[in-house]
């Protein structure tokens, strides 16, 4: 199962400390940090999100707001977690039924906690396996595990499968970047690839090396961070051996 969640915060640095410590749980995937309730509230709307992050600063009450704008448009509202560097809205995320109150700067073992209590409470039906391509009357189905990666063609899009064949959908990438499972991530403006298939990361090069026909993809600088989490994965259950 796979969960998406949305930061809406100004400050870069905390952002980032955010994005880390989530980066550890390959289920949660990042749909958009945002620093501004309208944006914010767009990114939850356009994606559903299952979590929203709110640094709650001087801008906490137009934040408390955009929650109860939430439920005109949601019959269930996503958990809401507070981040803050003081405890002056801990009683005012109380009565908007945050789930959590984390103080800044974070600290890894609350976040730890929260996460694995978030597990127990969000539902846990798998993702499917299967990714349904339709234009008119022609209905294709393909397995997302034999999946190697996408790559965009203009407006449409090009599946590179694991038996070498190659199939395009009249779809823009940003579309299927938004349905695919979580272990879909996009790396460059041009591709999206499956983790599964990840056998290297050459930060010099730029690249990802994709096993069996040994394809290196480049990855660009504005989805470092997608990159960084994709290592912190694929790392987190290696044996390092190092040079």
């Amino acid at each position: 199962m796979g969960y998406t969640y949305t930061i809406i915060n100004t400050d870069a640095k905390s952002n980032l400390q955010l994005q880390h410590y989530m980066g550890e749980y390959a289920d949660f995937r990042c749909n958009g940090v945002e620093t501004d309730s309208n944006e914010g509230l767009n990114t939850i709307l356009k994606h559903t999100s299952d979590i929203v992050f709110v640094h709650l600063n001087d801008k906490a009450f137009e934040y408390f707001h955009m929650i109860m704008e939430l439920h005109q448009y949601l019959s269930e509202i996503p958990i809401l977690i507070a981040l803050s560097t003081s405890k002056d809205f801990a009683y005012q995320a109380l009565k908007n039924q945050f789930f959590d109150y984390w103080m800044l700067p974070l600290n890894e073992l609350e976040v730890r906690k929260t996460i694995l209590r978030l597990k127990m409470k969000l539902p846990k039906e798998k993702n499917p396996e299967t990714l349904l391509l339709q234009s008119y009357k022609d209905y294709r189905y393909l397995n997302t595990n034999e999946i190697m990666y996408l790559q965009a063609d203009n407006n449409t899009t090009d599946f590179f499968m694991k038996d070498g064949s190659t199939i395009s959908a009249f779809k823009t990438l940003k579309t299927f970047e938004t349905y695919l499972p979580p272990n879909f991530i996009r790396v460059h403006q041009s591709y999206i690839i499956n983790t599964n298939f990840v056998s290297r990361i050459n930060y010099g090069k730029r690249t990802c090396t994709l096993k069996y026909n040994k394809l290196h993809l480049p990855f660009s600088k504005t989805y470092s961070s997608n990159v960084e989490q994709l290592k912190q994965v694929l790392s987190k259950n290696a044996i390092t051996a190092l040079n």
